[in-house]
């Protein structure tokens, strides 16, 4: 699966470059997150702007990813596609992630910055 990666400050902004997170690559996904975690990255904004699907293997993915970072970090999710929001929303997982429409606000929400 290709991923983009960069640091913005403490921020390690993650974007997937496939159209979608599915049971073919989330377990690469879920590694490749918790890679950069265990590296000391806590504060992670996951920019969704290219996916178009996800499944129920990409979700737990994410989700792992979350846990992982535990309470001393976050993950934000920013960019996400009315497909993509609309599981967010039948999973209630947008009650779970703060979901931001640009990656500049996610950014700014997680070094915190005010606008």
């Amino acid at each position: 699966m290709q991923l983009q990666q960069k640091k913005m400050g403490d921020v390690l902004v993650v974007r997937p470059l496939e159209k979608r997170i599915d049971a073919a690559t989330a377990t690469e996904f879920k590694e490749r997150m918790i890679d950069w975690i265990g590296s000391g990255n806590r504060r992670i904004v996951l920019n969704l702007s290219e996916v178009d699907f996800i499944d129920s293997s990409g979700l737990g993915a994410i989700v792992s990813s979350l846990k992982k970072i535990g309470n001393d970090g976050d993950l934000v999710i920013c960019v996400v596609k009315e497909t993509v929001m609309s599981l967010f929303r039948l999973t209630r997982m947008n009650r779970v992630f703060d979901i931001f429409p640009a990656e500049e606000e996610a950014i700014r929400a997680l070094s915190g910055e005010q606008a």
